[in-house]
């Protein structure tokens, strides 16, 4: 599930790096059913705002890479 943007703008460096590597791509839960265009444009939002806020606190780093994993 999709963080707000809310959660996003108070979310630290680690959480971001966590959302944008395990989130499902924008709308995939969706696809098939009438949501899906909602669904894709509110979670694109999302995403670019989860990789925005990453940019501007440092990004990834090797450090973080190793603490989250795959």
């Amino acid at each position: 599930m999709y963080p707000t943007i809310e959660q996003v703008d108070q979310a630290d460096i680690v959480l971001l790096c966590r959302w944008s590597r395990f989130l499902e791509s924008p709308g995939w839960s969706a696809i098939g059913t009438p949501e899906f265009n909602e669904r894709l444009e509110d979670e694109a939002n999302i995403m670019n705002r989860i990789i925005k806020r990453q940019k501007e606190l440092g990004g990834w780093t090797p450090e973080i890479s190793k603490l989250i994993g795959w």
